[in-house]
């Protein structure tokens, strides 16, 4: 029998009715780094926990689930996933990319693995004839959708058509959607990345990262990966995540419904001259995030009319905090420029959008009421700042 996403956040089919661990219905923490074998050549199946721990096994079967893999790898941090994937190719190997990616990937590209003899073609995936870029010696393409920060949204299983007509791989980041509203594997992605330190974990108490597959070779080739270069995730860390699962499906609905309230908000505010939400109707993703995905998510960016405001806004936040990161249910706001992708060329920050004036929003789970009156309060001191009156209001 199909399993709804919420209950499989909570239980994992195959452990129902069984009592081990003496009935705890928390998952144990096997705060250990080795393990007593019975004998010569005998193991409980635990052997050191670089190589495998039970806490990080659970976890690992319940974002499998999630993503309807058959594998899940956990790991330090989202970067550490990333890093972890790009082993799966050689010198001489070239990868299609798209051109907005979180700043952190993008970094890792074209400071180690450019060095490492991969190449990369940077283009906009969701607009771009992707077939125009494939060479002899590409392997994979890497997207995000929806990007971060500007919000672009690639259809996955036209894009995987492409990608099995030429025998590459599909390697989705779903990390600003997370496995309740998207599941790229069933749109014929081969890999799926999260950072689990965003709304997996859903706390901003710690990092982690995801890989997922539905391939048993990929398994096979991640699993001695992971064992060889030896960033898995520890056993708290990985019960730190598991316990933020539980709650992913009420906080994915609240924040989303937070957000498009907010987003629709910021439509009508004058100051505010580019609102980019998947869940607006006017987003050019809008009808392909309706068939692909379940939900619209938390994440929203926005233009304001100079640099100064924008910076004022960053300094006039209370409730609301001016951090990197997102999907935690505090909101957060973050400045892409110095933050994100401050490691990021201007020229290609510029390219994709990303101005001195682009804000980003992670909405959390507060009350609405209290964050829409954080925002106008925000907004109308900003702009007493700037401009020495406040202009805030609906546009005409």
């Amino acid at each position: 029998m199909a399993r709804g996403i919420e209950t499989k956040c909570l239980h994992l089919e195959e452990e129902e009715g069984s009592s081990n661990h003496y009935g705890a219905i928390s998952y144990p923490i096997f705060q250990t780094a080795t393990y007593a074998h019975p004998g010569v050549g005998r193991s409980t199946g635990y052997d050191y926990s670089r190589l495998q721990n039970p806490t990080r096994e659970h976890l690992e079967k319940v974002v499998a689930a999630l993503e309807n893999g058959i594998d899940a790898l956990a790991l330090s941090s989202g970067m550490a996933a990333v890093t972890l994937m790009m082993e799966l190719f050689r010198p001489g190997d070239h990868l299609i990319v798209d051109a907005d990616l979180y700043g952190g990937s993008i970094r890792l590209f074209r400071n180690v693995s450019e060095k490492n003899g991969i190449t990369f073609s940077s283009i906009d995936c969701y607009n771009a004839d992707v077939e125009r870029y494939i060479n002899e010696n590409t392997k994979a393409v890497y997207i995000e959708t929806p990007t971060n920060p500007m919000m672009n949204v690639t259809d996955i299983e036209a894009l995987s058509k492409i990608t099995k007509k030429h025998h590459l791989l599909l390697i989705v980041d779903n990390t600003f959607l997370s496995p309740y509203f998207q599941n790229p594997l069933d749109l014929g992605a081969d890999i799926v990345v999260h950072s689990g330190t965003k709304f997996l974990g859903g706390h901003n108490d710690t990092l982690a990262g995801f890989l997922v597959t539905n391939r048993e070779d990929i398994s096979e080739r991640l699993r001695f990966l992971i064992k060889t270069t030896g960033a898995g995730l520890a056993p708290f860390d990985s019960w730190l995540i598991l316990r933020g699962i539980k709650t992913l499906g009420i906080r994915m609905e609240r924040a989303q419904e937070n957000a498009i309230a907010i987003a629709k908000w910021l439509e009508e505010q004058k100051a505010v001259i580019k609102v980019i939400y998947p869940g607006l109707p006017t987003h050019p993703g809008y009808e392909i995030m309706k068939r692909q995905a379940r939900g619209f998510g938390a994440m929203i960016t926005f233009q304001v009319e100079r640099k100064e405001l924008a910076l004022a806004i960053l300094e006039k936040v209370r409730m609301i905090r001016f951090a990197e990161s997102l999907g935690g249910v505090e909101t957060l706001i973050t400045y892409p420029t110095t933050q994100t992708h401050a490691d990021v060329p201007e020229e290609i920050r510029e390219r994709n959008g990303i101005t001195e004036s682009t804000l980003r929003i992670s909405v959390g789970i507060e009350d609405i009421k209290d964050l829409l009156e954080e925002l106008e309060r925000v907004l109308n001191k900003a702009e007493e700042d700037v401009y020495g009156r406040s202009v805030t209001g609906e546009k005409s």
